[in-house]
């Protein structure tokens, strides 16, 4: 009797193009893209459709939108069995946001933190695309039919939406789109600000000892751990007292793999200098590899251009698939 193999079931996930990849982005969704790539179907996007809502300078955003491509690659991400591509190079993203946006309601879109959030940072540019890009953001997962989508708590309530609008799709035309749910998996680690540690660690910082980026060299990673706040009383432990300790013991434990208790036991008695250092060294030594691998593959940009096509030709196949199935729900003529 024929088996059936089961399909792995499919991942969606992407990040803008919008600033330096930092080692809160690495921690806390990289490597867990990493370590999904075996069990799932994987794609992932450099969403540079949704840097726009933000006025960009053109040739800034085309490099930066190379970089992180090739920081996925460098950070561990493989290419023959992930699919990663430009989310501006399948045009179906755009088509299906159109459609979607025809039936996401108003005052969905009115409730959205990030909205606010982002018009309050940008009161000169409160556009359409910022009021609307949930849409596009639940375009870009309905279109690949996604089973599970890794988020952190900030993005749940965009999965939300994008749940209640393909409901609401299946509800009037028949079963379109799979329901996607949000992937929590093994947490990544929350990473804060080494100036501000009240604060998420982000590439939009404005002071740049506040995050590391993935390809600061190993002089200036250890600087800033030397730089990072702490505070007055000398004792190294994790606390609700102690932000930027428990940040940095966070950091650690996260690279070397042990817990955050057991890195604080490692340092008891210790003084910060001594600690800021091993944590910056132990960074450093982790991002290495990383850093060597992106110089290599800036070196070979036609590697780098056939993994960004094909992966486009792959993603444009299973969009047309979607594409055609809601063109004749809604009563579109077939192309």
């Amino acid at each position: 009797m024929e088996q059936t193999v089961e399909r792995k079931k499919r991942i969606f996930s992407g990040m803008q193009p919008s600033g330096a990849l930092t080692l809160g982005n690495y921690l806390g969704a990289l490597k867990n893209w990493v370590a999904l790539q075996n069990d799932y179907e994987c794609m992932y996007s450099v969403m540079n459709m949704h840097a726009i809502t933000v006025r960009q300078d053109p040739a800034e955003l085309r490099k930066r939108s190379m970089e992180v491509l090739m920081q996925y690659i460098a950070c561990g991400i493989d290419p023959e069995q992930s699919i990663l591509f430009f989310q501006s190079h399948v045009a179906a993203h755009a088509e299906l946001s159109w459609i979607l946006s025809c039936n996401t309601q108003m005052g969905e879109l009115s409730r959205m933190t990030q909205f606010k959030d982002k018009s309050k940072k940008h009161a000169d540019n409160i556009n359409a695309g910022l009021f609307t890009y949930p849409v596009l953001m639940a375009a870009d997962i309905l279109l690949y039919q996604t089973d599970l989508v890794p988020v952190g708590n900030d993005q749940l309530q965009h999965i939300e939406l994008t749940r209640d609008v393909a409901e609401r799709f299946n509800f009037h035309y028949g079963e379109t789109f799979t329901i996607p749910e949000p992937y929590i998996g093994k947490a990544g680690a929350r990473v804060m600000s080494l100036q501000t540690p009240e604060n998420k660690m982000s590439k939009s910082d404005p002071n740049p000892n506040g995050y590391i980026g993935l390809l600061d060299p190993e002089e200036v990673i250890i600087k800033k751990f030397k730089r990072a706040v702490t505070d007055s009383d000398a004792e190294i432990r994790p606390g609700a007292d102690k932000p930027g300790i428990t940040n940095l013991l966070t950091i650690y434990a996260a690279v070397t793999g042990k817990t955050v208790d057991e890195a604080a036991k490692e340092f008891a008695g210790q003084g910060y200098g001594t600690f800021k250092q091993a944590v910056g060294e132990a960074v450093a030594a982790e991002l290495a590899p990383v850093r060597q691998r992106f110089e290599e593959l800036s070196k070979d940009k036609a590697y780098v251009e056939s993994i960004y096509e094909k992966g486009a030709e792959i993603a444009s196949s299973i969009a047309a698939r979607t594409m055609r199935k809601v063109y004749k729900k809604v009563g579109f003529i077939a192309r």
